[in-house]
């Protein structure tokens, strides 16, 4: 972990499961642990588990000028979040081109929190507000402990009373065991969740009494791999795993459109003058791939960077496999020709340790009208 400057507070807890903590974003982030990761992913889909994601980086931004900042760097309106709603957003350079997705937290009328991954936001941020009346503080002693699956309103709500009302995409303020702590009703699992914004002083503390007591309703610790898992059946884009910046073309530099990863729905209907709105617009229609699903004739996951084929020619690329013991499926995240990412298209999965047939596949795999992560009461 050469690479890391950044420290969860949960570190011990991870190395006693097993982990190595591999770095992710800077951090090191428990991407395994000693126990089979499918046991984990049956664990969330159908009770729930804890997932240390604090890895992902919290930047707040503060003054009357903060939402023009955020106006112009992601693709959403922000005059339509209120103080306690957030926004799934992009982020894009001038090409147009995706460099990085976020979270948009609205905490007070001029206080603001972005939550990202690896990419470039908390610089784009610091770029843009320059000479402006907003403040930018990056808040790495914010931990962010994610509770995901079915379960996880029962357990909460026996402390955080309105837990059942909160809907998706809104947080509020509230304790937990008697420690100040943001819940948010967001996640990377597809499933009914909430991620836990605590400080690092209390984030052991919180860690362990919802491992201890979430025990006997099937509760456990997962570890951050297990969200590969989940988020091909959920058509969840981790950056830059499923880009350009991975795969590159030849003949281009790396950037792939909203259009092509199917994110132009993150663009608010009518908003112009954020960073490359006019490049996006000029994109449409001159898709070179597309992200799209395949279900795959095979007994197990395939492997990460196996090359697609049909009528003998080269077509995609896995981005993302996956294999669920619930459902016996072996499905992928892929980058496909335009004219192959068609349902019911029949492709050809080889790679070093696998010849198997396929089809092209519509995300998301699971509850793809996302009825369990927006569902009340």
């Amino acid at each position: 972990m050469t690479l890391s400057w950044r420290f969860s507070a949960l570190a011990d807890r991870h190395r006693a499961l097993g982990s190595k903590l591999e770095d992710w974003s800077g951090m090191g982030t428990a991407w395994t642990y000693d126990k089979d990761m499918s046991e984990e992913h049956i664990a969330i889909r159908t009770k729930a588990g804890i997932m240390d994601v604090s890895g992902l980086k919290k930047v707040h931004l503060v003054g009357p000028h903060a939402i023009a900042v955020l106006d112009y760097i992601t693709t959403r309106d922000m005059t339509k979040i209120y103080p306690g709603r957030s926004v799934y957003a992009a982020m894009l350079n001038d090409r147009g081109h995706f460099t990085e997705d976020c979270i948009v937290y609205r905490t007070g009328p001029n206080s603001w929190m972005l939550v990202h991954g690896s990419g470039s936001g908390q610089e784009e941020i610091v770029k843009q507000a320059t000479g402006r009346n907003c403040a930018v503080l990056f808040d790495d002693d914010l931990h962010d402990l994610s509770l995901q699956g079915p379960i996880a309103v029962d357990y909460l709500a026996k402390y955080v009373p309105g837990i059942r009302d909160l809907k998706y995409f809104h947080h509020l303020q509230t304790t937990l065991f008697g420690a100040p702590v943001m819940i948010s009703r967001t996640g990377y699992t597809g499933e009914r969740g909430y991620e836990i914004f605590v400080r690092s002083q209390d984030a052991v503390m919180v860690w362990d009494r919802i491992v201890a007591e979430g025990e006997d309703m099937g509760i456990i610790p997962c570890c951050f791999s297990v969200l590969d898992m989940l988020r091909v059946e959920s058509y969840l884009l981790f950056y830059p795993y499923d880009n350009s910046q991975m795969y590159p073309f030849a003949d281009q530099p790396p950037g792939d459109s909203l259009w092509e990863l199917g994110l132009d729905f993150t663009v608010s209907p009518g908003k112009t003058g954020f960073r490359g709105a006019e490049e996006h617009a000029r994109l449409k229609g001159k898709e070179r791939f597309k992200i799209f699903g395949m279900l795959i004739d095979a007994d197990g996951p395939v492997d990460l960077g196996d090359e697609v084929f049909a009528d003998g020619r080269k077509v995609g690329v896995i981005t993302c496999p996956s294999y669920s013991r619930l459902t016996n499926r072996s499905m992928a995240i892929a980058r496909l020709d335009v004219d192959k990412a068609v349902q019911g298209t029949k492709l050809e999965v080889r790679g070093k340790n696998v010849k198997a047939g396929a089809i092209a596949h519509t995300l998301p795999f699971d509850d793809p009208e996302k009825k369990k992560r927006t569902a009340i009461g």
